[in-house]
C-alpha cells in the first residue's frame, strides 16, 4: 500500500528535524575550538532555516537501498557542504547578494573576511563529520573512504566549485542550452547527485543501484536549477527568501531566457520523469523519492 502524502510529509519533517539536531551537535562539538567570530558565522549559516533537500534525499535513498540505521549525521554533513557553498556564492566577488533564507547573508552580518574564512572552514568540517558519521553507522573503512571521496569530488573543481567558476565566466555571454546545462550539472547537480549516491553507499548498495540513484540525482539536480531560474523571474523576494531578479541583474543566461517560462517548466518536468524512470527499472522508486522529485519543480521557494 502506498504511503499517503501526509505520511510522507511527516517523515520529511522528522528527517529535517533530525538533521537540524545533528547540525546542532556538530556546532556544539566542533565550533568551540574555532576562533569565536568565525564560529559565530558558521553557526549562523549552519543553523539557519532551509529546505534540507539534499539531506532528505540522502535519507530517502538510504532507506530505498535497504538502509536501516540512523543516517542523519551523514545527511547533515552534506548540508555543511551546501551551507559553505551558499556563504561563498553570496560574497561580493561572486553573486554579491544581501539576503539568504529570509535574513541577511553571512558577509553582511560578519564581514567579507570572516564569511570567507568561515566558508573555507566548513569544508574540512564536512569531511570530518562525514567520516565520523560513516563510522557511527558501522560502515567498513573502505565504504567510509568512498563516502568521503564522493562528497569532496562533488564539492570540488569538477563539481560545485568548477560549476560556480563556469557560471561566473558565463555572465554577459549568450550561452547555449547545452552550455548552460553543463554548468548546472556541476554547480547544482553534483552535490544533489552525490547526496543520493551517498545514501546508497551507506546502505551497502551495489554498482547497478548506485548508477540508477546517480541518474535520478543528476536529473532532479538539473530540474531543481531550472525551477530556481523560473522562480527568479516569477516569485518575489519575500516568497523566495533571497533577492528575486538576481539572474537578470547579473546578466546570466537562464532557462526562461532560452526556453521561455513554460518551456523551462516543461524541460524540468521531463527531467523529473527521467529521474523516476531511472529508479523504476531497478524497483527503487519509493513514494518518498518520487515525491521529492516532483517537489523540486513544484516548490515555491
Amino acid at each position: 500500500m502506498q504511503a499517503s502524502a501526509e505520511a510522507i510529509d511527516a517523515t520529511f519533517a522528522a528527517d529535517r528535524a533530525a538533521v537540524q539536531a545533528a547540525l546542532g551537535r556538530f556546532c556544539a562539538h566542533y565550533l568551540p575550538a574555532t576562533p569565536p567570530l568565525a564560529a559565530d558565522a558558521m553557526r549562523y549559516t549552519l543553523m539557519g532555516e532551509g529546505k534540507r533537500l539534499r539531506a532528505v534525499l540522502l535519507l530517502a535513498a538510504y532507506r530505498a537501498a535497504g538502509g536501516a540505521g540512523d543516517a542523519s549525521d551523514l545527511a547533515a554533513a552534506v548540508e555543511v557542504v551546501h551551507a559553505y557553498s551558499l556563504v561563498h556564492d553570496d560574497l561580493p566577488c561572486m553573486d554579491d547578494d544581501d539576503v539568504r533564507r529570509g535574513r541577511p547573508t553571512v558577509h553582511r552580518v560578519y564581514g567579507v573576511a570572516t564569511a570567507t574564512a568561515a566558508g573555507l572552514a566548513m569544508v574540512p568540517l564536512a569531511a570530518r563529520c562525514a567520516t565520523e558519521a560513516a563510522r557511527r553507522l558501522g560502515l567498513p573503512a573502505e565504504a567510509g573512504g568512498t563516502i568521503l571521496r564522493e562528497l569532496m569530488r562533488a564539492a570540488g573543481a569538477t563539481g560545485m566549485i568548477g560549476g560556480q567558476l563556469l557560471d561566473l565566466e558565463g555572465e554577459r555571454l549568450a550561452l547555449s542550452l547545452a552550455e548552460l546545462e553543463h554548468i548546472h550539472r556541476a554547480k547544482t547537480g553534483a552535490l544533489v547527485t552525490a547526496s543520493v549516491r551517498l545514501g546508497g553507499i551507506a546502505a551497502g548498495a551495489g554498482d547497478a543501484v548506485l548508477t540508477a540513484l546517480g541518474r535520478y540525482g543528476a536529473a532532479i539536480g538539473l530540474a531543481f536549477q531550472i525551477a530556481d531560474d523560473v522562480l527568479d523571474v516569477t516569485a518575489t523576494t519575500d516568497q523566495l527568501g533571497k533577492t528575486a531578479g538576481r539572474d537578470l541583474a547579473l546578466h546570466k543566461s537562464t532557462y526562461p531566457a532560452l526556453l521561455g517560462v513554460e518551456g523551462a517548466r516543461a524541460r524540468a518536468s521531463a527531467l523529473v520523469d527521467e529521474a523516476c524512470s531511472a529508479l523504476e527499472g531497478m524497483h527503487l522508486l519509493t513514494p518518498a523519492l518520487e515525491h521529492l522529485a516532483r517537489y523540486t519543480v513544484t516548490r515555491r521557494n
